[in-house]
């Protein structure tokens, strides 16, 4: 200790500086916690105690096949073969830029090459469907029996694998091909049977599509995918889902949080960004994934319409002046 009226001595100083920048920091967190908290839209947000849940239609979220309430998490499929489930939002979404926080876990008793299918999040037009088959974005964690797997193309692909996918309602699910047709981008990422916790982050902000993992216990978000260009339509439905083949494991969802972001627009980039009605993404030609046609303004169908009916009283009039004529030529034959 330094005496009273002493200069404090280089390891005072030391805890003193090291406790203030502990202090700015326990601020900072808090800060940005509150700041969370207050663009947290609950009404698309799965969180403990999961009050409701799927036991009432005044819930905000339904239950589907398999899927089961627990104290810690929802159960998607259990360790059983051949099950299926989802947890699916009664609340469309109509936010133009978001950002969707999943903590899950995916845990089983298999071999550790031999485990489930795995789980998808979804972002579609119809819930509680085969959405295989219909409108939807999805990010699907890939969990097939061999742990590499060579497509026609040649490209080697290692799993469990984290993959964006799109469709416009035109394009099935690629079952044998693990979805590649309707792939934007994804990445390897080992998941499965892990004693911490793993996270998955969905950004979408300003027609680009970013999604992140923190798989790695370290608490670091790391790059997964990246796309610009993508436009979601608004009103569409959150959900998860999971399925069980042959092979099997536990798809656990602990958590899902969607927080509003507030981002600023130029008037070009307001003008850029205008509102879609199919799934598009810019510079990607996936088959069958075209850009939906723009709606005509009303003047545009005001003229349309005119001018058809224009042609239509026109033709008509032709129509009687060539009956008529016919007329007077088949009389003018007979005398």
């Amino acid at each position: 200790m330094a005496a009273e009226g002493e200069a404090p001595g280089p390891r005072q100083r030391r805890w003193r500086e090291t406790g203030l920048a502990a202090l700015l920091q326990l601020l900072l967190w808090v800060s940005l916690a509150e700041q969370m908290e207050e663009h947290l839209k609950r009404e698309h947000s799965l969180t403990k105690p999961y009050q409701g849940v799927g036991s009432s239609s005044s819930s905000l979220w339904e239950l589907m096949g398999n899927a089961m309430v627990m104290t810690h998490f929802v159960r998607l499929t259990p360790d059983i073969q051949s099950k299926q489930g989802a947890v699916w939002n009664r609340v469309p979404c109509y936010l133009r830029d978001w950002e969707m926080q999943v903590h899950f876990k995916i845990h089983g008793q298999g071999k550790k090459n031999l485990n489930g299918d795995g789980f998808a999040v979804w972002y579609t037009k119809d819930r509680m469907q085969p959405v295989f088959f219909f409108f939807w974005f999805a990010i699907i964690i890939l969990d097939p029996q061999a742990q590499k797997r060579r497509y026609s193309s040649g490209n080697q692909r290692v799993f469990p694998y984290v993959s964006a996918m799109v469709s416009n309602g035109s394009l099935a699910y690629d079952h044998d091909r693990d979805g590649r047709p309707t792939e934007l981008g994804g990445c390897t990422a080992m998941v499965r049977n892990l004693n911490h916790d793993t996270f998955l982050v969905i950004r979408y902000v300003k027609r680009r599509l970013t999604i992140l993992l923190d798989i790695d216990g370290k608490h670091e978000w790391r790059d997964c995918v990246d796309i610009p260009g993508v436009h979601f339509p608004r009103g569409y439905y959150f959900g998860a889902s999971s399925v069980t083949g042959d092979l099997s494991d536990n798809h656990d969802i602990i958590s899902m949080k969607l927080y509003q972001l507030t981002v600023e627009r130029t008037p070009e980039e307001e003008k850029r960004d205008k509102e879609v009605f199919l799934p598009i993404v810019e510079n990607m030609k996936l088959p069958g994934l075209e850009a939906p046609l723009e709606p005509l303004s009303g003047l545009a169908l005001f003229l349309i319409v005119f001018f058809s009916l224009v042609a239509l009283v026109f033709a008509i009039v032709i129509g009687i002046i060539v009956y008529n004529k016919w007329q007077e030529q088949s009389r003018k034959h007979f005398y």
